[in-house]
């Protein structure tokens, strides 16, 4: 059977409640629907190398300054 009855809608619910109810009228008019997955404004290399940084951080790998109006002692190893 030929659908001729095809169009792409994007819907944008404010709250948890707004997206299940969206959903649950959508199943119950049987329309299939599919969820895209949302895309990162941010370089991947960029989030990779800010997660590496938290790690190392959790790892307590840092540079402590003791003064910060004099900051060169403290960072100078």
């Amino acid at each position: 059977m030929l659908n001729l009855y095809m169009e792409t809608l994007i819907v944008h619910p404010k709250s948890k409640k707004q997206l299940a109810a969206v959903k649950a009228v959508l199943k119950a008019l049987e329309v299939s629907f599919e969820k895209e997955e949302e895309k990162s404004p941010y370089n991947p290399e960029f989030v990779a190398q800010i997660k590496e940084n938290y790690k190392q951080a959790k790892q307590g790998m840092v540079v402590t300054i003791k003064d910060p109006k004099d900051i060169w002692p403290s960072i100078i190893l």
